[in-house]
């Protein structure tokens, strides 16, 4: 098998696994010092494989009925660049927002690199004005 078939096997179960909500298969396909580098959320520092299930954990409280879709995977060496589409309502607070029922919509973009055969460092951003502006929570 070759590297580029086995991080987009490792990126499909990493999907499967988020939008399952089963995170412990995680443990399969995560490296155990697993970094997570996003300055949307500067609130979050991702340091561990179970520092990055706290992160999911913590979105799914927000969003319960998220689903991300990787729309795009393109594979190069030990990386791979994904475009994901995410969906979800927001059911629960997100940081000092409370819950505002509604659903949003957004692309973001990221980078994987793979490390013996395990995900081991994310790059990822997004626009978060599209998700505030779809949240109700700028000026009109």
């Amino acid at each position: 098998m070759s590297d580029a078939v086995s991080i987009r096997d490792l990126l499909q179960r990493l999907e499967d696994a988020m939008n399952s909500r089963e995170l412990d298969l995680l443990d399969d396909i995560v490296a155990e010092d697993f970094v997570r580098h996003c300055q949307a959320t500067p609130d979050f520092d991702v340091r561990s494989r179970e520092d990055f299930k706290d992160f999911l954990r913590s979105n799914t409280a927000s969003f319960p009925d998220n689903v991300q879709t990787f729309v795009q995977v393109v594979e190069n060496g030990d990386r791979a660049g994904i475009w994901v589409t995410y969906e979800g309502t927001q059911q629960g607070p997100l940081g000092p927002i409370p819950p505002t029922g509604r659903k949003v919509s957004f692309d973001f973009g990221g980078i994987f690199r793979v490390e013996d055969g395990k995900l081991a460092e994310l790059w990822v951003t997004w626009d978060n004005m599209t998700i505030m502006g779809q949240l109700g929570q700028l000026p009109g």
